[in-house]
């Protein structure tokens, strides 16, 4: 894929597909932004705004085309394999934020 098509691909899944079916089907997250602090906290490997500048919007677009492939790929294998997966995820992300992770539902 090209660097345009990685970011649509991730525009498509972050901001429209994975939250659809997250309410559809009652995933532990539904809100874009949340989406996408889960994807991009795994494509540096922290907490995103530790490594791109906050102030500069969308922070996607700032990720390297390596990083922007991972963040795709992982979104793409939320979407496949669904709630269980962005548990785990999730959890993670709040943990290097040193936020609690939600209960179950």
């Amino acid at each position: 894929m090209t660097r345009e098509q990685l970011l649509a691909r991730y525009r498509d899944l972050v901001l429209h597909r994975l939250p659809a079916r997250a309410r559809a089907e009652g995933w532990v997250v539904t809100a874009d932004h949340c989406f996408g602090r889960i994807v991009l906290d795994h494509a540096v490997g922290g907490c995103w705004y530790g490594v791109l500048d906050r102030g500069r919007s969308p922070a996607f677009e700032q990720l390297d085309d390596g990083r922007l492939a991972a963040a795709v790929a992982l979104a793409e294998r939320v979407e496949a394999e669904g709630d269980p997966l962005l548990r785990e995820l999730d959890a993670r992300s709040l943990a290097w934020r040193g936020t609690p992770v939600k209960a179950r539902r």
